[in-house]
């Protein structure tokens, strides 16, 4: 794990600090532009070309992410300062292998081994963490299905074992949902498929985001720093809304950081997590953790100083660079500047290089921007950007981020112009 830092390089010389992305999505661009900004070399890896960070990285690779040879290849070649995973997809065992010869993996292979798979990251939360989480069991058969779910009770949420953004999920009702969850878990699964998670289903309020910094303060002691809880909202498993700050009650916010400081201290290493959790007054339940940036923490890009969004934040963990931050009562707090939401702009439809419009009439709202992230393909669903809006009032954000998204029409090569509230129309989400 690298240290406090003082010196920074050129980028492209032989004094350059060098960080290498693992996946180059939205998320993997604002941490090249941040770490840019800061005079650090980027290169940017994925398995297609063109992906988001690479339009921005100093050099970029295309490659199979589950090739431990590519990704050696690539590794021996640039011999980065830092490897920043951001995508599921990526052989895991590449990563403990970089560790072990002098690589500083973000923010470690354990912490990443564990967040990219059901099991371990639920075992690690509830048995290591011992933080609350939902009830859960697990299934490897249609039976043993239909008998954890009946034990865990209906309504229950099935999930595959190895997934993302929702894929592989399920809310089942009743007893005829089960098959239907089996297969959706069999077909969408992003990895593994040979167990599948079954979770007591939490009526709660709001779910949020924390997203918790480990980094280095002055004396090279781990810290860690708290920004605003983030609330969300999901469809079909897929963060579709967020904003910061949550509206949580005092009591559950001392919660919120207490789990997060469990969490991420068994997870050790450095930078920032995203740790979901569910609120209902002032009970907090932990559901995930993510080791980088949260797609939910895009709402920092409005919310937070200029450098110091979540992707901000990362670098500077990750780089040893220090972290301003407030105590109150023993809580390392980053303030927000502004309250501050997202919506998010997806496609409808599939085809290449999607265009969009409305841009003039969506950004003549005072207080907004978007972010396109320069996808080159389009599907249904796919996420292309994000609007943002900013507020004293949060509410008024939220309503602004959505007005803004659903603004913005877009279309492929092949397609037609549609809008944000066809999608919604055709229940395509």
């Amino acid at each position: 794990m690298a240290g406090t830092r003082d010196e920074i390089g050129t980028p492209l010389t032989d004094s350059a600090v060098k960080i290498l992305l693992l996946g180059s999505g939205e998320l993997g661009k604002e941490i090249a532009i941040e770490a840019q900004r800061l005079g650090i070399e980027v290169i940017a890896v994925d398995r297609y070309p063109n992906a988001p960070a690479m339009q921005v990285a100093h050099k970029s690779y295309v490659g199979n992410m589950k090739d431990k040879d590519f990704l050696w290849s690539v590794v021996e070649r640039e011999k980065p300062d830092a490897i920043i995973p951001e995508i599921e997809a990526i052989n895991l065992d590449a990563l403990f292998e970089f560790e072990k010869e002098g690589y500083f993996v973000v923010p470690n292979a354990k912490a990443t081994w564990i967040a990219m798979h059901r099991e371990r990251t639920r075992e690690t939360l509830a048995k290591e963490a011992k933080v609350p989480t939902s009830r859960y069991m697990y299934a490897t058969t249609l039976d043993e299905l239909y008998d954890a779910c009946e034990k865990i009770g209906y309504p229950c949420h099935t999930k595959a074992i190895m997934s993302s953004s929702g894929k592989g999920s399920y809310f089942v009702k009743g007893p005829e949902d089960v098959p239907k969850a089996w297969e959706e878990a069999k077909k969408k699964a992003r990895g593994s498929a040979d167990k599948i998670i079954v979770e007591e289903h939490i009526d709660f309020e709001v779910e949020i985001t924390e997203l918790a910094v480990r980094h280095l303060d002055e004396n090279g002691k781990v810290v860690t720093t708290f920004p605003k809880p983030v609330g969300h909202y999901q469809i079909k498993g897929d963060y579709h809304s967020s904003w910061q700050p949550a509206e949580i009650s005092e009591k559950a916010e001392r919660k919120v950081y207490e789990i997060a400081k469990k969490i991420t201290d068994v997870l050790g290493g450095l930078g920032l997590f995203g740790v979901e959790m569910f609120v209902k007054g002032d009970k907090v339940w932990a559901n995930e953790v993510s080791p980088r940036p949260h797609d939910t923490g895009m709402v920092t890009l409005a919310s937070h100083p200029t450098g110091f969004s979540e992707f901000g934040l990362h670098v500077r963990a990750v780089l040893g660079l220090p972290i301003p931050a407030i105590e109150e009562n023993g809580i390392r707090k980053f303030p927000i500047l502004t309250p501050a939401a997202t919506h998010v702009i997806l496609a409808n439809q599939e085809g290449y290089a999607p265009k969009f419009r409305g841009i003039f009439k969506a950004l003549n709202i005072p207080n907004t921007t978007v972010r396109l992230f320069g996808k080159p393909s389009a599907y249904k669903g796919r996420r292309l950007g994000v609007a943002l809006a900013w507020d004293r009032d949060v509410q008024v954000a939220k309503r602004k981020a959505e007005q803004v998204a659903h603004m913005i029409e877009l279309k492929t090569r092949s397609g037609e112009w549609q809008s944000q509230e066809f999608i919604k129309e055709k229940h395509l989400l």
